[in-house]
């Protein structure tokens, strides 16, 4: 199946599937001598996997990642790095009620219009399973580039299903199963996705992800812009419909005087730009959004058809995600760190040694959203 790498010099190839007996991936161009090893990689894993509270899937996986190549006496050595993890609680006779039909909303229509044969098995190569290599891949890349860059990485949900949350602080991110900002309205997000689950129903969710400390300079002209590269990346993510950068679509109600970011000695006056200007990185926070579909493994039933093309109605069992954008932000920020990392690599090799004398501007103030 060709569409499973992602980057130019940083190359991240995904394989397996949800019900198989692995997944994992292949990272091929990481610099030599970045000191690794697996707890670098556990810790995000850790943030991404099932079965962390009631409000996702009860999948009880461990996500123990394995480092099968590229290392030597704990460093990287430029050879390629294979990640492994190894899936130890399937349940596939949960989808034998998905062999012949079709769920409303998932992928497994348009794999069996292209291919004609699928995995209905917790959806196969389509299943947000699929993410864990993905976390992985970032965890290095996230790594490398807080060593050589200073690059801090952070996201947080902005909104689940109609309810929006209010920004209160960072630190109340890791406290909750959310990845909320927020602190007050937690239990109201509990109620509501307990009533959502009892009601077989399932929503969608906004994230917003940010990258501080990228430097000017990175990106690549016209196709191969630093934010094209970024919703490329994201939109890649399971159940993702939309990415904004910046002030994205809220960019059409404004006036060219409160769009464009000002430049002063001390800095930029704002960002609704995401921290990119024609493609290339302008020393400010990265900004990106993120809108997430509601999932479409659900247990209320739904119209469908069978692969004869007769009307069906499906129901869908297992575990699911009633939300899958509960655990996209530790997925978004690893996306994210994977694309700065391609970019570092691509400036060093075509513009490494390009030196200029316009002093850089400082960017404290810039940021359009928290970090």
């Amino acid at each position: 199946m060709s569409g499973s790498t992602l980057g130019t010099l940083f190359c991240v190839t995904n394989f397996g599937e949800s019900h198989g007996p692995a997944i994992g991936c292949v990272i091929d161009g990481c610099p030599p001598g970045l000191a690794l090893n697996e707890a670098d990689i556990q810790h995000e894993l850790d943030r991404r996997r099932p079965g962390t509270s009631r409000h996702v899937t009860q999948r009880s996986e461990a996500d123990k990642v394995e480092i099968l190549s590229g290392l030597y006496e704990g460093l990287t050595t430029g050879t390629p790095i294979c990640l492994l993890i190894r899936n130890t609680d399937q349940r596939s006779h949960d989808y034998g009620n998905l062999l012949d039909t079709f769920r409303p909303g998932h992928a497994d229509y348009t794999y069996w219009r292209k291919y004609g044969l699928r995995d209905p098995r917790g959806g196969g190569r389509s299943s947000a399973r699929l993410t864990a290599p993905t976390v992985a891949a970032g965890a290095v890349a996230r790594k490398w580039l807080k060593l050589h860059h200073g690059i801090e990485l952070a996201g947080h949900m902005t909104q689940l299903g109609d309810i929006d949350i209010p920004f209160e602080s960072m630190a109340h991110v890791p406290d909750n199963p959310f990845f909320a900002a927020n602190q007050s309205d937690i239990p109201r997000l509990e109620a509501f996705m307990d009533a959502l689950r009892k009601a077989g129903d399932s929503c969608g969710a906004r994230i917003n992800v940010s990258a501080r400390g990228v430097p000017a300079g990175w990106g690549e002209p016209l196709f191969d812009k630093l934010d094209a590269d970024i919703a490329h990346a994201m939109m890649g993510l399971n159940a993702v419909k939309g990415v904004e950068i910046g002030a994205g679509f809220a960019s059409v109600a404004q006036r060219g005087t409160e769009h464009g970011d000002e430049l002063t000695p001390d800095g930029f006056r704002s960002n609704h730009a995401g921290g990119v200007l024609g493609g290339i990185s302008t020393g400010q926070d990265i900004t990106v959004s993120l809108a997430i579909k509601p999932t479409s493994s659900i247990r209320s039933p739904r119209a469908s058809i069978d692969m004869a093309g007769a009307a069906a109605t499906v129901e869908t069992f297992g575990r699911h995600d009633p939300c899958v954008g509960i655990r996209a932000t530790p997925i978004a920020e690893a996306l994210l760190a994977l694309v700065l990392m391609d970019h570092a690599l691509r400036h060093r090799a075509q513009c490494g040694d390009v030196t200029i004398n316009t002093p850089a501007i400082a960017a404290a103030a810039a940021a359009a959203a928290p970090i």
